[in-house]
């Protein structure tokens, strides 16, 4: 009998590229999303009629990125006409929820090969972009109070007494951490992005700031004080009384970056795989997602780990190695104290979104990607991606090597 289980085959990814003249700004996002399907396709000779569906996350899913952007790019990819696919915004948690929704697919018995993954290029669909009643219905607001993420970064960092030396120290190694492991080529999992006519336009992350100091991150000012002093942080505090102000620490150099960028990770099987001539690299063991207060909106990994481990029946300490997404320095660091972790030497070990860039649909999967190669080069066995979601969500999932 085979063995019950939903099995991760492959993940590959393109490398971020800035937002302000980066090099992928002339790459639509479905052109990104297809070369990666073609690679895909490529390394493991699929038959793509095998496919049952593929899932693709979108956080802002107008313009290029609008119209089922899953299916669009399956058909451009020249992909067989019977694969059907979805789009899925669960905002920054959308890379791993299509790794979540596959496995779930899979573990159900009614499919049996997914492809997840996801797409944003934020330099030519801005963040925001789509609109929606959250910040922009009074009547909305008025229900469900609304402040930009970055004011909830900074009422965390209040919280929980982070200093700016804290988070840009933090900061400062996740880029070094970044930069070293482009060094080394540790993103085993990156494609190298290429034009028409094979003409390669980046093959490496680009966001990532070789050399920078502390004294660089220092003299950076932050960049939620004045929309805070507007009225958003009298928002804030009328839902944390016990607070006599917010201090505004987190800027440019220790919040994510802004990039471009896509991910693809391939889901079924063991059955399947094994008639297909697939390897399993990883079993999906569990996953979690968790609702939290939506002013301070990004206190969802630690309650989201949490749960998974409950349901592996795990351990913090079981787990090898951690990617926990570094939408703020402030989200790491709270996490850890959640977790009750006395380093972070296993945490984000090559770094995260502060050094790399965090494309909001795609980040996720990327994750994935970065960990089971990690896992891999370090002959390590657990590990466990998370993280934080707009609105007041987490998320987090558990994988075993095989």
């Amino acid at each position: 009998m085979m063995e019950k289980g939903a099995y991760i085959f492959d993940c590959l990814r393109t490398p971020r590229g800035k937002r302000k003249q980066g090099a992928l700004n002339e790459v639509t996002p479905i052109k990104l999303l297809a070369g990666l399907m073609k690679e895909l396709d490529n390394r493991h000779q699929l038959d793509t009629s095998e496919i049952d569906d593929v899932v693709i996350g979108c956080v802002t899913p107008v313009g290029e990125q609008g119209s089922n952007i899953a299916k669009m790019a399956t058909q451009f990819a020249g992909w067989n006409l019977d694969v059907p696919a979805m789009q899925v915004n669960r905002f920054c948690a959308t890379g791993l929820e299509t790794i979540n929704l596959a496995a779930m697919k899979v573990l159900s018995g009614w499919e049996n090969l997914i492809v997840a993954g996801g797409v944003e290029c934020m330099s030519r669909v801005p963040m925001g972009s789509d609109g929606g009643p959250m910040s922009s219905d009074p009547h909305v607001s008025f229900k469900t109070p609304f402040i930009p993420q970055g004011i909830g970064a900074d009422l965390i960092a209040t919280i929980e007494k982070f200093s700016r030396k804290d988070v840009d120290q933090f900061a400062l190694e996740s880029q070094k951490k970044a930069v070293k492991a482009i060094k080394e080529n540790k993103f085993k999992s990156i494609v190298p992005v290429r034009d028409q006519n094979g003409i390669l336009i980046l093959e490496h992350d680009e966001h990532v700031r070789d050399g920078v100091t502390l004294d660089d991150l220092e003299n950076l000012k932050p960049s939620f004080e004045s929309i805070g002093l507007m009225g958003m942080d009298s928002v804030a505090l009328q839902n944390y009384p016990h607070i006599e102000f917010i201090h505004h620490i987190h800027t440019p150099g220790n919040s994510s970056g802004i990039v471009d960028g896509a991910a693809l990770v391939l889901i079924g099987s063991m059955e399947k795989g094994k008639e297909l001539g697939l390897k399993p690299r990883a079993k999906i063991l569990s996953s979690a997602l968790v609702g939290t207060d939506p002013i301070i909106m990004l206190t969802g990994p630690g309650p989201a780990t949490k749960k998974a481990l409950k349901k592996a029946s795990m351990k913090i300490s079981d787990i090898d190695l951690l990617e926990v997404n570094e939408a703020f320095a402030s989200v790491v660091l709270r996490f850890a104290k959640d977790l009750n972790l006395k380093n972070l030497d296993n945490v984000n070990v090559n770094g995260g979104s502060i050094a790399l860039g965090h494309p909001l649909g795609a980040t996720g999967s990327m994750l994935m990607g970065t960990l089971i190669d990690e896992l891999e080069r370090r002959d390590l066995q657990t590990g466990l991606v998370t993280l934080c979601v707009g609105g007041g969500m987490g998320i987090a999932t558990i994988i075993e090597r095989v």
